[in-house]
């Protein structure tokens, strides 16, 4: 059974780092691409970032460029999430997701796998 775990989360105030955990086990797809995503109280879930398993690349939402930095342990098979310079509307459940194929892709229902979600708060 795939399983994903994440790990992380917290209050801080803005302007402070994070790094968020997102654990993967199961049987994995023989290529996959992972991404984050987030959901604030009555919003959408929104694409925060994705990476390519194989490691060809990794692309990011507007709103978090030159901020956070996806990254992938393919030992640990554990991918990460740091997260620089929060500010107060990165406030929100930040979830792992997990996809067959390769093709990093920003909308949430192409992703088959995704963890409980771990909350991230930023206070001004």
């Amino acid at each position: 059974q795939r399983q994903l775990v994440e790990s992380g989360g917290g209050l801080v105030l803005a302007g402070d780092s994070l790094r968020l955990s997102c654990a993967a086990s199961g049987r994995p797809f023989s290529n996959y691409a992972m991404g984050w995503f987030r959901q604030a109280p009555g919003k959408e879930r929104e694409f925060v970032a994705a990476i390519s398993w194989s490691g060809t690349g990794a692309y990011y939402a507007d709103s978090v460029v030159g901020r956070f930095t996806i990254s992938r342990d393919i030992a640990k098979n554990t991918m990460y999430l740091q997260m620089n310079s929060l500010k107060p509307e990165d406030t929100a459940v930040y979830y792992c997701a997990r996809k067959p194929g390769e093709t990093m892709l920003t909308i949430p229902a192409t992703y088959d796998d995704w963890g409980q979600g771990t909350q991230v708060t930023v206070s001004s």
